[in-house]
């Protein structure tokens, strides 16, 4: 199956963040057909979670949480983080969804590593 443009697929995250009462945007905007995501969700506590994409044994999309492991969920190490990874990678888009409950609104699998 062919995957959606990136630049469409995060509109609709955003959209359905908004529909579910948060905020959500576009951070850092990269290649508008297949530029890889990250999604940041910020809880307006300091602390915030990190998801990055992945493939899973059958080849279907899945996201993996990055704070699950050694990066944290502390929001200044979350930034740094993407800083980081924004610098080998100039395709990156990065959405944050600002949401005090922390959902992330992605429609596909989370796997948190545990």
């Amino acid at each position: 199956m062919d995957e959606l443009k990136t630049e469409f697929w995060a509109s609709a995250l955003i959209r359905r963040a908004q529909i579910g009462g948060a905020f959500a945007g576009v951070v850092r905007k990269g290649d508008r057909d297949a530029g890889a995501v990250m999604v940041k969700v910020a809880t307006l506590d300091g602390k915030a979670r990190l998801y990055g994409p992945a493939r899973n044994g059958e080849g279907e999309r899945i996201w993996l949480d990055l704070s699950a492991g050694p990066l944290g969920d502390v929001e200044a190490e979350v930034d740094a983080h993407i800083r980081k990874r924004a610098e080998t990678d100039p395709d990156l888009w990065v959405i944050e969804v600002e949401d005090k409950q922390g959902r992330h609104f992605l429609q596909e699998p989370v796997d948190s590593g545990s």
